[in-house]
């Protein structure tokens, strides 16, 4: 009984991350597709989540994530106790680069974006808060994998510049570059980016930007509280 229990959570956990971004309302047809499950099967998923308000069923019958996810999101941003202090430098480093920042922590085997100020062109690299991403590649990862693990050339190579630039690395149009935050007492708490269209972010606008990122680090770290 109880793998079974065990099953139906994960299944309803694959129903909701079925969602993403562009794709923030889904049918019936659209879910199955996605999760391999029968559409019955997806129904009485649906109608538990709904009632526990992780799914909103709407009018045209479509499905789309509920309030609940909401609230646990909020939460989970809470207990970091950052937010306050890193949004204004996210601000500060669009403002002054114009390209989109964001600040990044390690979960597990995952890094997941956890703040984000998205910059004003129109074509710019666009990420949602709470986005999962993998560790092996892009600027952001490889800091938070030179400050958790410490292991490996790579590692040591960041640890030593203090930073990571990735040209393509994870998608071939965006270049990033990333620093690491610590806090008040020294702490390692996340890693700091910038990131741009390749063709526009180029050697002389990453330079600037670097520059940019360690003014803000520096800033973070005598201003973030200590952790836990």
């Amino acid at each position: 009984m109880s793998n079974d229990k065990v099953e139906a959570v994960e299944r309803a956990l694959a129903v909701l991350n079925a969602f993403a971004a562009d794709r923030p309302t889904m049918t019936l047809a659209e879910l199955a597709a996605a999760t391999g499950f029968y559409k019955s099967t997806i129904l009485r998923l649906a109608a538990s989540l709904e009632r526990c308000g992780y799914l909103v069923r709407e009018n045209n019958g479509g499905f789309r994530l509920g309030p609940t996810l909401w609230r646990l999101g909020s939460i989970y941003r809470t207990g970091f106790n950052l937010g306050a202090t890193i949004r204004p430098e996210l601000r500060r480093l669009v403002e002054t680069t114009g390209e989109t920042a964001s600040f990044y922590i390690r979960e597990g085997r995952s890094r997941v974006c956890l703040f984000r100020h998205n910059s004003p062109h129109a074509a710019r690299h666009h990420l949602d808060e709470g986005a999962e991403l993998p560790l092996n590649a892009g600027a952001s990862a490889h800091v938070l994998m030179a400050y958790t693990d410490g292991k490996g050339s790579k590692a040591r190579t960041v640890q030593q510049g203090g930073y990571c630039i990735s040209l393509g690395e994870r998608d071939p149009q965006v270049a990033a570059i990333a620093v690491p935050v610590f806090d008040l007492v020294g702490r390692f708490r996340g890693a700091l980016a910038i990131s741009g269209l390749i063709g526009r972010f180029r050697e002389q606008e990453r330079r600037a930007a670097l520059a940019h990122l360690s003014a803000s680090a520096d800033r973070l770290r005598s201003t973030l509280p200590a952790s836990d």
